[in-house]
């Protein structure tokens, strides 16, 4: 009979202090706990995230959060193999504040450590609820990383695209600032765009045509934000929500055609699945664009369970997971890594002089 592993993750890569226990037994994974405290109400006034804000309050409620998960989990905190805690990419100051306490529990419990990229947090999360194999093709989208990549295995990626500029959930989040939707705004633009008139606002589509499946949403929100004096009741900002939900999926369409593409020519042989992860994979009608794309094009279409799209601890305590069952892991005076890619060999693209 396999021995069971059990994984005490953590994540505080931005604003979301997270912990959860996940465990492993007979090749079965089960989320035995999965807590995470967000701080909207914090933030809400700034209209945005507060880097100082936030490592404050990971301070402040980090212990609270761990005993809830710990007791939730109905497991003696002796139990555990492992704690895994995000590493980067994230605020710094956020990071610092869950890897350390990451590495006490470790030192205090005489358990391995392991640090996870956040993205191969989310990466790999949609393990937690189907059975998915590598290799695959993924696109994640969340609040500070857009971007394609073959998933080859364990710790093997390769960028096919990225954003030039601002990510996904970034575009969502301004625009909905714009138009006036309370902080966070980014996931009621979907609800808002349902009222409106997705034809109302021609918005553009940039670099739709070239650089691959490189993507660029700059100039998206730079529209909106011209457009944004022809906004003079309520039925304007639902079309002018509908209008940039359509672009959008619109843009991921068409990107995703060339991404899947450019994933085959790689390796003929490689399995056509496609893996839709992180916050903004939470969002129906690119779930449902996406979905019928795939479909159209033989690729299995996989995303994560809705809870486990945003900021999650459970998808760090999987990496962990993973990891443990390969003895990969860290010491611990690992350094937080602000600027942490899954490709490292990848080249870093930002701003309006990249050429692409």
């Amino acid at each position: 009979m396999n021995k069971k592993i059990t994984i005490l993750g953590i994540e505080s890569s931005c604003d979301e202090t997270a912990v959860s226990i996940v465990q492993e037994e007979n090749g079965k994974i089960k989320i035995l706990s999965n807590i995470v405290s967000s701080q909207f109400d914090i933030h809400r006034e700034f209209g945005g995230v507060v880097p100082e804000l936030a490592a404050r309050a990971h301070v402040e409620k980090i212990d609270l959060i761990a005993e809830k998960a710990i007791s939730e989990s109905k497991i003696n905190i002796e139990d555990i193999d492992a704690v895994a805690a995000t590493a980067g990419p994230g605020l710094i100051v956020c990071l610092t504040v869950g890897l350390n306490f990451g590495k006490t529990i470790s030192a205090s419990l005489s358990k391995p450590f392991i640090a996870v990229n956040h993205l191969e947090g989310h990466a790999l999360s949609p393990k937690l609820n189907t059975n998915l194999k590598f290799p695959y093709l993924l696109l994640l989208i969340s609040g500070g990383h857009t971007q394609y990549l073959s998933v080859e295995n364990l710790g093997n990626y390769k960028r096919l695209g990225t954003t030039i500029d601002d990510a996904l959930g970034e575009a969502f989040d301004k625009t909905a600032k714009i138009i006036g939707i309370e902080f966070p705004g980014g996931p009621k633009i979907e609800k808002y765009a349902k009222q409106g008139d997705g034809n109302r606002f021609n918005l553009p589509k940039p670099i739709l045509n070239r650089g691959g499946c490189n993507l660029s949403f700059a100039g998206l929100k730079t529209a909106i934000l011209r457009i944004q004096s022809e906004i003079k009741n309520e039925q304007d900002k639902f079309d002018l929500a509908a209008s940039f939900q359509k672009t959008v999926e619109k843009i991921l369409y068409e990107k995703t055609k060339i991404a899947f593409k450019m994933y085959l020519n790689q390796n003929k042989n490689f399995k056509k699945t496609f893996v839709v992860a992180g916050g903004v994979a939470a969002n129906k009608g690119i779930k449902d664009k996406l979905t019928k794309l795939s479909e159209d094009n033989k690729f299995e279409c996989i995303f994560p369970d809705i809870s486990l799209c945003s900021d999650n601890a459970a998808m760090i305590a999987l990496v962990g997971l993973e990891k443990y069952k390969k003895k990969l892991f860290d010491k611990l005076n690992f350094k937080v890594n602000p600027r942490w890619q899954l490709d490292e060999k990848a080249q870093f693209l930002k701003g309006a002089g990249v050429k692409i």
